[in-house]
């Protein structure tokens, strides 16, 4: 990809999303050298309106041969640096709909622009100097966050606050480099070497480090979410209780047993985190086919769950077919549910499951009673009372754990190798994989690869 870039070719793209009668704007962006000439070639802007950078003009989209109208539109010019990019930059506002921006794209593609690829043009606003990697990453975050949690935690990266801190370690890294190196070259024109301040200096390093690494599990939360199914025998509620928790009528709920033939979803936001909730079919022995299908869905769609909802009926206690149900979902993360506590005075003995008590949420779904319980018990069974992540400013991704894990390691192999009283030259092979590393997050090191490899993941257009 980023031999593409190397090419100084023009880019274009579609830069929003494309829904027949749903977007009243649609924009068509141009980056790279050719971008003003092409647009000179395409738009017609009457009256004496001048192409100057950060000007928006107002005209039409003509096609360069018939000069037949393709649109009215608005063009907006963004010279260099001043873009995105870094590079000359202009957008087409179109109105929105599949076939005006689909036109425009083919007769900038036609008068010399080539097309973009994923992600190419934050691509080219980090090999410009615009952005570094992190925020690279993060506009990806933000454009698909999936609660506003995680778009603030985007926003947060997007404005430096993973950066610094990984810069600030790389720095002192270097420093402590160039003591050590110092040393080496030097070593009768200077002073001993502070053997307990480097010591003192890694360890500091380390856990600041590790500090960073403990927002890696949040940070997952926040963009994947949880999945979440509830699973139990036929009419226990549990149709009942997604359409409680969502506010909304999400599943069919009746007196009959199988109801639910198959799974069905519904998107949550809970505390900051998505939360995609299962209702599944109740698992019971039955020959209809139908639902013997629904019911392996449900028993596949529990396996697959980060945490099982086993919703009981409160009012008939802990049965033969309940105990059944949880021998095939124990190897998952369980919650206890008693539904249907509004008809019973006293709730029933719930038996200790695999040694330990289940954590149990009391709740009356047909009444909404309970889904707030509900709600903090799950977040308490996935982190244990201790997930903030509704507040979380830094939330590091997979990519940024794994290179931050590689340093770690190594400041510990140094430290080690200070230990034993190895030879200064041992100390310099892991801190420069620790400085190595801490660059490859930012950018500041990285390889053609890793740069395919993150922004292949972003929409065309971004």
């Amino acid at each position: 990809m980023s031999e593409l870039f190397k090419q100084g070719e023009t880019i274009v793209a579609i830069a929003t999303a494309i829904v027949p009668q749903q977007g009243s704007i649609g924009i068509v962006r141009l980056s790279g050298g050719s971008a003003v000439a092409i647009a000179k070639t395409l738009f017609h802007a009457p009256g004496r309106q001048k192409w100057e950078s950060h000007r928006i003009l107002y005209g039409c989209i003509r096609h360069p041969q018939t000069q037949a109208v393709i649109d009215e539109a608005l063009l907006l010019l963004m010279m260099a640096p001043r873009s995105y990019t870094r590079e000359d930059v202009v957008e087409f506002h179109c109105h929105g709909g599949i076939i005006p921006v689909q036109l425009v794209l083919q007769l900038c593609i036609a008068a010399g622009a080539r097309l973009a690829q994923p992600g190419e043009f934050t691509l080219r606003a980090f090999l410009n100097g615009r952005l570094d990697l992190t925020q690279a990453e993060s506009i990806a975050e933000l454009v698909g966050a999936r609660s506003p949690a995680a778009a603030r935690a985007a926003v947060a990266g997007l404005q430096g606050k993973l950066a610094h801190p990984i810069r600030s370690l790389r720095g002192r890294c270097i420093d402590i480099l160039a003591e050590i190196e110092a040393r080496i070259d030097f070593e009768e024109d200077l002073p001993p070497l502070d053997e307990g301040l480097i010591k003192s200096q890694l360890e500091e390093i380390k856990a600041e480090i590790s500090a960073i690494l403990a927002t890696a599990d949040q940070g997952e939360l926040l963009r994947s979410g949880l999945k979440v199914a509830i699973v139990g025998r036929p009419n226990v509620g549990k149709s009942s209780l997604l359409n409680a928790w969502s506010q909304c009528d999400r599943a069919i709920v009746t007196d009959l047993p199988g109801t639910t033939r198959d799974v069905v979803e519904s998107q949550l936001v809970v505390k900051g985190i998505p939360v995609q909730v299962l209702d599944t079919a109740g698992i019971r022995h039955t020959a209809d086919r139908v639902e013997t299908i629904g019911i392996e869905r449900s028993l596949q769609a529990a396996k697959a769950a980060d945490l099982v909802l086993l919703t009981i009926d409160a009012s008939s206690g802990w049965t033969d077919e309940d105990q059944e149900i949880y021998q095939q979902v124990q190897d998952r993360p369980l919650l206890l549910v008693l539904n249907k506590s509004d008809l019973v005075p006293t709730l029933p003995p719930v038996p200790s499951l695999g040694g330990s008590p289940l954590p149990v949420v009391t709740t009356a779904a047909t009444l909404n009673q309970g889904i707030e319980d509900l709600e903090n018990a799950i977040l308490a069974a996935v982190h244990s009372g201790d997930l903030q992540a509704a507040n979380l400013e830094l939330a590091i991704n997979q990519r940024q754990a794994a290179q931050l894990i590689r340093a770690k390691t190594s400041i510990e192999l140094v430290l080690g190798t200070i230990a034993d009283a190895n030879p200064l030259d041992f100390w310099t092979i892991d801190l420069r994989s620790a400085i190595s590393s801490l660059g490859e997050i930012t950018g500041v090191e990285v390889t053609e690869s890793i740069l395919d490899r993150i922004f292949s993941r972003f929409c065309i257009g971004k």
